[in-house]
């Protein structure tokens, strides 16, 4: 199943530009956000912003910027007839890949006098759901978490050795991740209420 369409969206930046020059030069789509598509453009790498795909501006201090169907819809949809026509009804494009890593949550209420306002700014709302929609939907969506994955996933899809082993192992990884994110969230949250 070919890679034709990508969504990057990071906070750690580690290898990002690499991983998404080499889905490019692949002749892969990549779609971004904010941040990410800033380092992406400076670094030379075509990028569609999120908001050409979704027709509407990141609000709310990008609170809200891939809550959206042609995000979602794009990460959840089957590959059947029926999910494909909808799309097309819709004027929605597959996305075959997600690669995302979630705010920096630990590393922000690990510092010293973070504020309640500063740790919950820190908690990723769009970042886990399209996680979670690309895990959910891996048989048709690579989702990729941990920025050491990029270059394997890389050289997998270069190689055409992309099988369904391999989506259910990151997937397996993601599913693994967003619920990590969560525990350290609930933990935080349990140690405010019992101050």
């Amino acid at each position: 199943m070919p890679i034709k369409r990508a969504m990057i969206s990071v906070s750690d930046k580690a290898g990002i530009v690499e991983f998404a020059r080499g889905l490019a030069d692949l002749g892969v789509e990549i779609v971004s956000t904010g941040g990410t598509a800033k380092a992406l453009r400076e670094a030379g790498v075509p990028v569609t912003y999120i908001s050409d795909v979704t027709g509407f501006p990141e609000i709310l201090n990008g609170r809200v910027k891939t809550l959206h169907p042609n995000v979602h819809g794009g990460i959840l949809a089957l590959r059947s007839q029926d999910h494909l026509e909808q799309l097309k009804k819709h004027n929605i494009t597959p996305i075959d890949l997600v690669a995302v890593n979630l705010y920096p949550f630990r590393e922000t209420i690990a510092k010293p006098g973070v504020t309640l306002e500063d740790a919950i700014e820190n908690i990723d709302i769009g970042g886990p759901t399209m996680v979670r929609s690309a895990a959910k939907n891996f048989k048709h969506v690579l989702v990729i978490v941990n920025p050491g994955r990029y270059m394997e996933v890389l050289e997998a899809i270069r190689r055409d050795a992309v099988n369904s082993e391999f989506r259910l192992a990151l997937a397996k990884e993601a599913f693994a991740h967003t619920a990590s994110y969560d525990t350290a969230i609930t933990a935080y949250l349990e140690g405010i209420g019992s101050k």
